[in-house]
């Protein structure tokens, strides 16, 4: 009988795999439509879907295949590849990119139906832009639970990284104490930092205590996984971009120009994915490719069409990056750097 490690493997692959094939033959299966619609031949159609087919084939069997033999057997190799995932960039790269481009060309086929852009419907299918950032969102999920068991109780390594720096940093608290007393005795008997006012202290953050329930509902209820947690992120992570990716659909967008730059920068967004989770220019990343692409996107869609986006996600947007550029760089600054303790 299989063992659990071989069935997850088998599984997650395979998953992997459909998530990877299925929106391009899609997208294209829906480009080979509506260019049947203008007119052409039925034979148009199964050439575009069969060229799809190759497509995907082809690729399949020198790219992914090939690289997930490699990364699965040389796994010195695999422990070489520091900050970027290259089963993402395989994803973005060979199946993201084809379908946002046949997605446009849907968009300009349908144009042409009938010989009038006023017979258009008054937005596109929200379909395929969902089934191909689904597919993405699965894949980035698959690779992050694979470092999990699926079985039995696990400790997030988030919870861990949180306790290790909070240890972290009052340890170093207690060794400034130490440094300006210059008394190490005094000082390790003395009150705890956050309750000692030495000179030049440095102040620990104490936040709101957190409650503990005795009832047994209320603790089955305060239950947490990492493994659940990392659903619910990947999803919330790409609300932006599923959002912008909604514009696109509406009518004033894609039967104008602005079609064009909604589906560039959401993929440029989409790049993101590439880097590990815990990458440290994640957050940078994240200002750079979509944050602040996306202030001025949706700040010139809101002029020139009107509110067809949300202003919440223009706030969103501007506060984010104000505030990373603020406590990251302004704060650094002399007249912003002096430390401060709320008073509750």
């Amino acid at each position: 009988m299989a063992s659990g490690k071989i069935i997850k493997l088998v599984v997650f692959e395979l998953l992997e795999f459909a998530a990877f094939s299925i929106p391009t033959l899609v997208i294209m299966e829906q480009f080979a439509t509506a260019k049947q619609r203008t007119g052409s031949e039925k034979t148009h159609y199964w050439l575009i879907v069969s060229c799809s087919i190759a497509y995907v084939a082809v690729v399949s069997l020198l790219i992914w295949v090939p690289v997930k033999v490699v990364l699965y057997k040389k796994r010195h190799l695999y422990k070489k590849i520091i900050g970027w995932r290259p089963v993402l960039v395989m994803c973005v790269v060979l199946s993201t990119l084809p379908s946002f481009s046949f997605s446009i060309a849907v968009t300009e086929v349908q144009k042409n139906i009938n010989g009038s852009a006023n017979l258009l419907p008054e937005s596109l299918p929200d379909l395929p832009v969902s089934l191909v950032l689904l597919s993405l969102i699965v894949v980035d999920i698959i690779e992050k639970l694979r470092h999990y068991p699926l079985r039995g109780s696990q400790k997030g390594y988030e919870d861990s990284d949180i306790c290790i720096t909070s240890l972290q940093q009052i340890k170093t608290v207690t060794e400034q104490v130490v440094q300006n007393d210059g008394n190490p005795s005094t000082a390790q008997a003395s009150k705890p930092p956050a309750m000692s006012q030495p000179r030049n202290h440095v102040a620990v953050l104490v936040g709101p205590l957190e409650p503990s329930f005795e009832s047994r509902i209320l603790r089955m209820m305060s239950q947490r996984d990492v493994r659940a947690e990392l659903f619910l992120r990947s999803f919330l992570v790409w609300s932006d971009t599923v959002e912008m990716l909604r514009v696109a659909g509406h009518q004033a967008v894609y039967k104008s120009g602005w079609v064009y730059p909604v589906y560039i920068f959401s993929f440029i967004s989409l790049l993101r994915m590439v880097f590990t989770p815990k990458n440290p220019l994640l957050n940078s990343l994240g200002i750079l490719m979509q944050d602040l692409p996306f202030v001025f996107l949706r700040l010139s869609l809101i002029i020139a069409l009107g509110t067809i986006t949300p202003v919440l996600g223009l706030c969103k947007n501007i506060l984010v990056t104000v505030s990373y550029i603020y406590f990251n760089y302004v704060t650094r600054l002399r007249p912003f750097s002096a430390f401060e303790t709320s008073p509750f």
